[in-house]
């Protein structure tokens, strides 16, 4: 009973926390001067896994319109009554139950460690492609291959199901496209976002290379 309570509990609190999704998703300087904690979280997964931080928003962008709660549009029963969703995927990153659930033994994840939550799933997006990379030998820098083993999982990606799937490559070549969008966008403006707290300083701040 108490864990129920204390799951509804931290499903409302971070409903009613989540930011809304950013007015001009479209340029990445913009995102960040809106949410300016996204891009220390998206640096620390960086720097904790390896994934670029553009490529890291590239993901949220396509996977979730940057929507803290997002999840698949239920089918219908009898074209009238809607029914089930087609996928467990959840949050900004629509991470599936099953990745998550690995995902949070793999780090020490408790229930405040959220899929709503974008410092998580960041972290998230970030884990999984250390595992592709790691795994699959894809390059950080290949953010199109990232995508596709990313959707299809690791084993599906060995397989190439993806070659079944022209709107998923079509996809993931839009990915790859964003990625490196926001890459160029990110390094005109980044420095703006580096020790950007009123405590972060040098020498004391590690955003600073």
């Amino acid at each position: 009973m108490i864990g129920v309570v204390i799951g509804v509990w931290a499903t409302l609190r971070f409903s009613l926390l989540a930011p809304d999704p950013p007015a001009n998703p479209e340029h990445l300087c913009e995102i960040f001067r809106e949410h300016p904690a996204w891009y220390d979280y998206a640096r620390a997964s960086q720097q904790r896994w390896g994934t670029p931080i553009a490529t890291q928003m590239a993901f949220v962008y396509y996977e979730s319109s940057f929507r803290s709660h997002a999840r698949p549009p239920r089918t219908q029963l009898w074209g009238l009554i809607p029914w089930t969703r087609p996928t467990t995927a959840f949050g900004y990153a629509q991470a599936l139950d099953p990745a998550w659930q690995e995902y949070l033994a793999a780090n020490d994840g408790d229930w405040l460690t959220v899929r709503s939550d974008m410092e998580y799933a960041l972290d998230f997006v970030g884990w999984y492609n250390r595992l592709s990379h790691r795994q699959l030998g894809i390059a950080f820098t290949a953010p199109r291959e990232l995508y596709l083993a990313y959707h299809e999982g690791r084993s599906g990606y060995a397989r190439r199901s993806f070659d079944q799937k022209p709107e998923l490559v079509s996809l993931a070549s839009r990915v790859r496209a964003r990625a490196y969008r926001y890459h160029n966008q990110l390094a005109h403006c980044e420095a703006e976002f580096q020790c950007w707290r009123w405590y972060e300083f040098w020498p004391f701040c590690s955003a600073r290379d």
